[in-house]
């Protein structure tokens, strides 16, 4: 019989749970506690719960906790991590540390649909979004959970293609009941879906980072198709209505791409396009992937377009990068471990 997994429940959800089964009401409490605070692996360990109770529970439910089935470390001492989510499907989550700070990068789906031309992931295609327990799993099920300083959404999947379960997992990370983080630890990356975007602007204060990439529409479109459905012009307006002048943070991330957006040309246009907002620019460097004729910019050009941004008034860095030794581009380890199950 397959059970429920009670880890990526909200507090909601799990008095659910314990109504259904004849448990008081503050059991739910005492098994969030449990969950995100305490950590177990098993209904047995919760036991302020009374015997019968955790024998009722575990009829139905499990903790629901996974280890990661591969990890790869870097010279840098980054770690990607292989998560299974099922029959033949993986997501990576990748652990950064960088001195005081260690950072993870947890993916919201399995494959994407997004097609952006310059991303391993979209060339998969899509084949499941993952669930609140999957995407918490990755952070819970970290063998360096406790040394977690700060969460991105930039894994594999587009998190606003999954708003409600992303959402889920939000609430769970930064409730007192929960994880009880600041929401200022957190970052959630998106190309731009309007629904969910709006939904997690009004729902969530935590960070907010735009794959950009390029402020001409037809050639943003051609990068990344969610352009047609919902132009970097009127997202820019939509971000308007928004204070990210305080705890909030609004940043935009851009790859710079060699002949293709790497000139001054197009800095002038993010300045332009981007006035009035609130926000910072990242510049990436781009990670080559296979059947992909693009090419990532040279350091000196990417630090010219930095100065320029910088100089006139969209504060830019360049993003350092890590874990080249080790599929560095998202997407790369899950695909290369898909394609091995298919083989045998």
């Amino acid at each position: 019989m397959t059970k429920y997994p009670l880890l990526g429940m909200t507090l909601a959800e799990l008095q659910k749970v314990v109504k259904n089964i004849g448990m008081p009401t503050f059991a739910a409490k005492q098994i969030a506690s449990w969950l995100y605070e305490k950590k177990v692996a098993s209904i047995d360990e919760m036991t302020n719960l009374s015997l019968k109770h955790r024998e009722l529970l575990k009829e139905e439910y499990e903790v629901g906790g996974a280890e990661p089935v591969e990890a790869m470390r870097s010279v840098d001492g980054t770690v990607k991590y292989l998560y299974r989510t099922g029959e033949n499907q993986f997501v990576e989550a990748v652990y950064i540390p960088d001195d005081d700070r260690a950072t993870l990068c947890v993916s919201s789906q399995v494959g994407c649909k997004m097609n952006c031309k310059f991303c391993m992931t979209g060339k998969q295609g899509f084949t499941a979004n993952l669930t609140a327990n999957q995407i918490l799993n990755q952070i819970s099920s970290l063998p360096e959970r406790d040394t977690l300083t700060n969460v991105v959404f930039m894994g594999m999947g587009e998190p606003l293609d999954n708003t409600e379960e992303v959402l889920k997992t939000l609430e769970v990370l930064t409730s007192s009941y929960g994880y009880g983080w600041s929401p200022k630890r957190i970052t959630l990356s998106t190309s731009g879906l309007r629904k969910g975007l709006e939904r997690f602007l009004e729902e969530s204060d935590c960070h907010l980072a735009i794959s950009l990439h390029s402020p001409i529409s037809s050639q943003r479109a051609d990068l990344m198709p969610a352009e047609r459905g919902f132009s970097a012009a009127d997202m820019v307006e939509l971000l308007k209505n928004y204070d990210f002048s305080k705890q909030r943070r609004l940043s935009f991330e851009y790859i710079v791409f060699k002949g293709v957006n790497d000139s001054l040309i197009y800095a002038k246009e993010l300045v332009k396009l981007l006035r009035g907002l609130d926000c910072r620019m990242n510049l990436i460097r781009f990670h080559a992937i296979p059947g992909v004729q693009l090419e990532g910019a040279d350091m000196e050009t990417m630090t010219t377009f930095r100065d320029y941004l910088t100089s006139h008034g969209l504060f830019s860095t360049i993003r350092a990068s890590r874990g080249e030794d080790i599929f560095a581009a998202c997407g790369m380890l899950s695909t290369a471990k898909k394609e091995d199950g298919e083989k045998d």
